[in-house]
């Protein structure tokens, strides 16, 4: 199939962009149904404020709990499973976890 470019007026901005066919080839490479429908720009601002696809708005519930290791309280961003260990930032980096990314067995502290 051969994809020419096309112009997309956002529905966000009401700008118009390019959509390629370079981009379309892409898309139906991947098995989208949809072109997009956002300049980058405006796909980029709703990413960055948290309402992109996925996304949940407001803040994210914090779940208090007790470190497996050290005893230590602290609260997580998940709801800790009975019965699997959760760690504190300290001894989840003593234990060789990676710190400074996010990792569902990270605590925050």
């Amino acid at each position: 199939m051969e994809f020419q470019d096309k112009v997309v007026t956002c529905r966000e901005c009401g700008k118009e962009f390019l959509f390629s066919a370079g981009e379309q080839a892409f898309y139906a490479e991947k098995g989208f149904q949809h072109q997009p429908s956002r300049c980058k720009d405006c796909r980029g601002s709703r990413r960055s404020s948290g309402q992109g696809a996925g996304a949940t708005a407001g803040e994210r519930s914090l779940f208090a709990t007790v470190c497996s290791a050290c005893g230590k309280d602290t609260q997580v961003p998940f709801k800790p499973t009975l019965g699997k260990p959760v760690y504190c930032r300290d001894c989840y980096a003593k234990r060789g976890g990676r710190t400074g990314q996010r990792s569902p067995m990270l605590l925050e502290p």
